[in-house]
């Protein structure tokens, strides 16, 4: 009777024990392929969780749209199909106006101006995010986007009548204003469609230009560092807080790390890609400066633009910046 007494004892503790050493898993969906810089450094915090927890929180790393498309992912982790995910801020804008700032062309034009930008941004998406039951992690930004044109682009008047790629709002409007044909055309089609006649131009990062290899029929890469967009990744509120408090602690620290380490990596692959466009043959040269004169022009219009559509959120995030800025001078 005492044995099995004690075999019961044993077999409550050690079921106790396993429930608590229980491996929890998280799906975390991604639409950007494996080999992107912020797909690595995603693989790289998962690793840093994974063993921050002891192997109790592991991160399944899905890339590529594999498991929900780049659009779709925000929805996805609130609908509980993934409990993490990470996009690009700019598709967020048209339900959180705000993820937007960080795509309003010529606002920040250094990596030091992008920075200071998120550290306004970033409480308000926390807010946002809060609303929909989602918990951001850490946002890291792509390399400054230039202009990719299949012959040479002097001023605003040489983009009438081309065929400009877009991607979300603000590109959209820039072709409008530009009087180009804006044309909506996936990354991964890019060169399909320029080899096809489909497109002429697009603003896109140098990183973008080499992942996708986008030589041959682009012959000139401007570097007008029109706007640092970031990638934003999250998880799921209910996710995050069935978690421990050390859990939740490694998770977070984690992500820290991840945001660090993106930033200085975002910088390095800005300066390999544009390197390697000059091998594959693409010009690289700064606007000129009547194009310069005319982006500049183009982005005070942006500016005051978007800050009517949003809001006070706008003001608080934009008065304090460029009083800073000024302040600085």
């Amino acid at each position: 009777m005492k044995k099995l007494l004690i075999s019961a004892l044993c077999a409550v503790a050690l079921g106790h024990a396993s429930s608590v050493m229980a491996q929890t898993n998280w799906k975390l969906a991604t639409g950007y392929r494996a080999e992107s810089f912020h797909t690595e450094n995603i693989v790289r915090f998962a690793q840093d969780v994974e063993k921050a927890t002891a192997g109790q929180l592991r991160i399944e790393v899905h890339p590529g749209g594999t498991l929900v498309k780049l659009n779709d992912i925000r929805q996805a982790v609130q609908d509980g199909k993934a409990e993490a995910g990470e996009t690009i801020m700019s598709s967020l804008a048209k339900d959180i106006p705000i993820a937007g700032a960080d795509s309003v062309p010529f606002v920040a034009t250094s990596y030091a101006d992008a920075q200071r930008l998120w550290e306004l941004q970033r409480p308000l998406i926390e807010k946002h995010f809060t609303q929909r039951g989602l918990k951001l992690l850490y946002s890291v930004p792509w390399p400054p986007q230039g202009l990719f044109s299949n012959k040479p682009i002097r001023n605003a008047a040489d983009f009438k009548g081309t065929k400009m790629r877009t991607y979300n709002p603000t590109t959209q409007r820039i072709a409008e204003l530009m009087e180009a044909v804006p044309v909506d055309v996936a990354m991964v089609d890019v060169n399909k469609a320029l080899s096809e006649g489909r497109m002429d131009n697009m603003i896109t990062s140098a990183v973008t230009g080499v992942e996708n290899k986008v030589w041959g029929p682009i012959k000139h890469y401007y570097e007008i560092n029109a706007w640092f967009p970031k990638n934003v990744v999250f998880v799921s509120s209910k996710s995050f807080t069935t978690l421990t408090p050390d859990q939740q602690k490694a998770v977070m620290q984690a992500a820290s790390s991840a945001e660090t380490r993106g930033w200085a990596k975002s910088q390095a692959v800005m300066l390999d890609s544009t390197n390697e466009l000059r091998v594959q043959g693409i010009k690289v040269e700064r606007a000129s400066s009547e194009l310069n004169a005319d982006i500049k022009r183009l982005g005070e219009k942006f500016s005051k633009e978007w800050i009517r559509s949003v809001g006070p959120d706008a003001n608080s995030i934009f008065i304090p910046y460029y009083t800073y800025a000024y302040g600085k001078k």
